[in-house]
């Protein structure tokens, strides 16, 4: 069919089911975020020149890149029937050209250059230029291509742009394919499910034995606070997180990942979220408020630069569990012992450890984690260190259960050693599941929903509490 019109196909929401500019600005914040904050800086006002400084700044794995399944089996019938199909975008030709390669379609493509930023008007007047008025099908997905319709024979349009509906009437026939975002794959990036580590927070009030609401409602309060802190946080993990994402058996699917959200509304969500975690926070107290900014300062190096580095990451994951305690004795004004928290940092090691146990398990090679510095034979290592953090944790609280605040919040010393045996019994299963990769890949979330060892943590409060008298306070005798 020699005859046969090109189609000409939109990259970025059209054919990808990503944004070229946002996967460089976040590719590039994760590998040199200076460099690509002044890239931002000083070519802000030029789209053009920016996509291109971003390009030559930052290589992308454009052959990663999330593809539309329903416009890729259009350009496959296109090419069935003898048509060219080309790319034509606002993304720069650094990324445009191998793209194209990468999916066996025409070498001929349109893109921005540096100087002329290819979008709208511009696009419309390149593509009229080598095809002629009405010489091609485009396909695109928002209001900017109508400048680019209004020159096609058929429009092509992904998910819904309202404007499209005049084009009918001057002529163009418009074709409709899925396309857009849903509520649900956002609330998945969200991740609701890691709110429940946020029970951390209660901590400080069982240790100090404060069981009053005007210690308890602040302090969940607190506990919704941390969790939109939180789920900010896993937003920008995930938006960093892209290329290595992709390289993952399972988080491919993740939602940034495989393009089911759109990047901008991801950093939309994010502001809002942060936002609404440090208004939380100001109701509160200063102290609160300290606290959660240290957490999501911490929690974007990590994000940023730390969860690359080996053993700095667990020992940062630790500290986050710790500041949730932490943010919890602020926010319900509880004083938090100093033992309490040589007590659980261990514990936190441990499960970090754990975490990267479980990783490199149900890896399906000897490389290196993608993001991340451990591979299989880091395993005997991360174990004998999550084996330190067992005996450090059990030896501490030992330690408590014979110091002055021990024995005073504690009468019964006795019922603390009791409590040892299913506290110890319970961190060493949870190191043996991570060994043997049948945990979640977050030990925390894993520890609040395993029902068995659960009811091992109950039995530990029970002696606890029996040991402090709370049962005969609470319940006579």
């Amino acid at each position: 069919m020699r005859d046969a019109k090109p189609l000409v196909l939109d990259v970025d929401g059209t054919f990808l089911r990503t944004d070229l500019l946002y996967e460089g600005f976040w590719a590039g914040l994760g590998r040199t975020p200076l460099t690509t904050l002044r890239i931002v800086a000083a070519h802000v006002s030029d789209p053009a020149r920016l996509k291109a400084a971003l390009a030559r700044a930052v290589p992308l794995r454009t052959d990663l890149m999330p593809v539309n399944p329903a416009l890729a089996e259009v350009a496959a019938e296109a090419q069935a029937e003898g048509r060219e199909v080309c790319l034509a975008s606002a993304s720069d030709r650094a990324l445009v050209a191998p793209l194209a390669a990468q999916h066996g379609l025409s070498p001929r493509v349109f893109a921005s250059d540096g100087r002329v930023n290819l979008k709208g008007a511009a696009k419309a007047g390149a593509l009229v230029a080598a095809f002629g008025p009405r010489g091609f099908l485009y396909a695109g997905n928002e209001a900017a291509d109508m400048a680019v319709w209004a020159h096609a024979e058929t429009a092509i349009v992904m998910g819904r742009v309202p404007a499209t509906s005049a084009l009918p009437a001057r002529g163009i026939g418009v074709v409709n394919l899925p396309g857009g975002w849903e509520i649900k794959a956002l609330w998945k990036a969200v991740r609701p499910h890691q709110w429940v580590k946020n029970v951390l927070l209660i901590l400080p009030l069982i240790a100090a034995h404060r069981f009053d609401l005007a210690t308890l409602v602040p302090i969940l309060v607190g506990m919704i606070a941390f969790s939109f802190a939180a789920s900010a946080i896993y937003i920008v993990n995930d938006l960093l997180d892209l290329e290595a994402d992709r390289l993952h058996p399972t988080k491919c699917r993740r939602p940034f990942a495989s393009g089911a959200v759109p990047i901008r509304v991801g950093m939309l969500a994010f502001a809002v979220l942060a936002c609404t975690a440090l208004g939380l926070a100001v109701t509160l107290n200063g102290a609160f408020l300290g606290v959660i900014a240290l957490y999501m300062l911490t929690s974007l190096a990590y994000s940023l630069r730390l969860k690359r580095m080996r053993w700095v990451d667990i020992a940062t994951l630790a500290s986050l569990y710790t500041i949730r305690v932490v943010a919890g004795a602020a926010a319900g004004a509880v004083d938090v012992s100093v033992y309490m928290l040589i007590f659980i940092f261990p514990i936190f090691i441990s499960l970090g450890c754990v975490k990267r146990l479980t990783e490199l398990t149900l890896a399906t090679n000897d490389e290196r984690l993608p993001g991340r510095g451990y591979g299989r034979p880091d395993r005997g290592d991360l174990l004998n260190v999550a084996g330190l953090g067992v005996f450090g944790a059990l030896a501490i609280f030992f330690l408590y259960s014979v110091s002055d605040q021990g024995r005073a919040l504690y009468p019964d010393t006795w019922l603390l050693w009791l409590a040892m045996v299913p506290m110890g019994g319970w961190l060493i299963r949870m190191v043996a599941l991570g060994w043997y990769g049948k945990q979640d890949y977050d030990p925390i979330v894993f520890a609040l929903k395993d029902k068995f060892g659960l009811g091992i943590l109950m039995l530990t409060l029970s002696l606890m509490f029996w040991g402090a008298g709370l049962w005969a306070q609470w319940f006579g005798g």
